[in-house]
């Protein structure tokens, strides 16, 4: 018998289906008692714009190797 390291053991372990059911509780929990974060405009804007930024820029590693 083999021993399979992180194999049968919690998320990870779980069908795609699974996990959306756990989580959809969990936001529905949260909404219900009130403590769930709820989006402003601007809120989402800055987001936004910060993921942006974040993806376009390239690692100081890669840059500096570019310019050698």
């Amino acid at each position: 018998m083999q021993n399979q390291k992180g194999r049968g053991r919690g998320f990870a372990s779980m069908s795609p289906e699974k996990k959306r059911e756990i989580a959809s509780k969990g936001g529905k929990a949260a909404h219900a008692l009130g403590t769930a974060h709820k989006w402003t405009s601007e809120e989402a804007q800055a987001a936004g714009r910060k993921g942006g930024s974040i993806s376009r820029r390239r690692p100081k590693s890669a840059q500096t190797q570019a310019q050698a």
